[in-house]
């Protein structure tokens, strides 16, 4: 196969969309209203049809979103939200802002994500949330047991939904198991609005003071009477436009993502050296990350720089180095490497796959065929 430069990923806006965006950022511009105007309503509400959820919020990042998810659930100074070690620094570092602490745990290996023992192993008198964390795409697979902890014991369970928009675990979406749900809707995400994110839940009064919050804090968007300590956390209107399309695009883009990945889970079984991280039967993925762990003597540094010489750049890990082994989370919250093994041996060992919504079948099969001649 000739040689082929294959990118990590990158936003997909099909030229009717492209002409449709236009018209729509001419329609903005003549309008005047530029910001949480009919554009960002229209996302919310069909984001909130997505989820199967009562209401959303639009915001200008994932972050945001879930550092407004916290402080509308009025998590602050002396409480404890428990967190995954393998997470974006956003996750821990919003319950840092809020004034609380971010109690990190290790992961299930074979989902990259938090499970209920762990929560249960880290549960003490000043827990008050639980955040987790959707890695990679598919909805966290212990969700629901994690759900009946927190029912349990009087605790809000938030989603950090940023990697998961459109997948579903038994059916239920993402975003839609905890008491709120936090989407990015980053550039590399399988649905992008260039810059920003969403709330979604099923609670008014969440959803009241996460609209106010996110407006510096005002009574209402037209007035000048400040009732929180807000922040400027909006969403502008052409990025809810470009949001727009993409949401409509969103399905198909899922079951492209879905033909690629099963191209990857048939034929990287076949190579020695490399193993596809398993999708639970009851999960549907949008497959943001199509994760894949390296076996333990085969050096990942090695690998990705022979791979990128024939042309295939792979994307960035979910994640490494976790957060207990980051400079500002060991100063400030003094963990030690080895103390969430699990993490640190599956974390030192993944890869995640070139993917994205337009790629060809003969861009996959590049990648695979030139992950065999690497691993030969």
């Amino acid at each position: 196969m000739d040689f082929m430069e294959i990118p990590p990923a990158k936003p997909y806006f099909p030229q009717d969309d492209i002409e449709l965006i236009a018209k729509d950022i001419k329609k903005i511009l003549n309008s005047g209203m530029l910001t949480l105007g009919d554009y960002t309503k229209r996302l919310e509400i069909e984001f909130a049809q997505l989820c199967n959820i009562k209401y959303a919020v639009a915001v200008n990042s994932g972050t945001s979103a879930l550092e407004i998810a916290l402080r509308a659930l009025d998590i602050g100074k002396g409480d404890e939200v428990i967190v995954p070690t393998n997470t974006f620094t956003a996750t821990a570092a919003v319950v840092i802002m809020v004034g609380a602490k971010p109690i990190l745990t290790d992961i299930d290996p074979k989902s990259l994500c938090i499970n209920a023992q762990q929560v249960q192993s880290h549960l003490t008198k000043r827990t008050r949330a639980v955040i987790a964390v959707h890695i990679g795409g598919p909805v966290c697979p212990e969700i629901g047991a994690i759900k009946e902890i927190c029912a349990e014991r009087g605790l809000y369970l938030v989603e950090d939904a940023a990697h998961a928009q459109g997948s579903l675990l038994d059916n239920k979406s993402a975003g839609s198991f905890g008491k709120a749900g936090c989407f990015s809707f980053y550039p590399t995400k399988v649905m992008t609005t260039g810059e920003g994110g969403m709330i979604t839940s099923d609670s008014s009064e969440l959803v009241r003071k996460a609209v106010v919050l996110r407006d510096q804090g005002k009574e209402n968007f037209s007035g000048n009477t400040i009732i929180e300590v807000g922040y400027n956390w909006r969403m502008n209107e052409i990025s809810a436009a470009l949001g727009l399309t993409q949401l409509h695009r969103l399905s198909a883009f899922i079951k492209r993502r879905n033909e690629i990945a099963s191209h990857f889970n048939k034929e990287l079984p076949k190579i020695s050296g490399i193993k596809p991280l398993k999708i639970p039967r009851n999960a549907l993925s949008n497959y943001y990350k199509y994760v894949a762990l390296l076996d333990p003597e085969i050096s990942r540094d090695n690998f990705k720089q022979k791979i990128r010489e024939k042309g295939v750049r792979l994307s960035g890990e979910v994640y490494w180095p976790p957060l207990h082994m980051q400079p500002i989370y060991k100063r400030l919250l003094n963990p030690r490497k080895g103390d969430f093994p699990a993490a640190e041996d599956a974390c030192q060992r993944m890869v995640c796959l070139p993917l994205y919504s337009q790629m060809t079948m003969m861009e996959a099969r590049y990648v695979t065929e030139k992950i065999k001649e690497t691993l030969s």
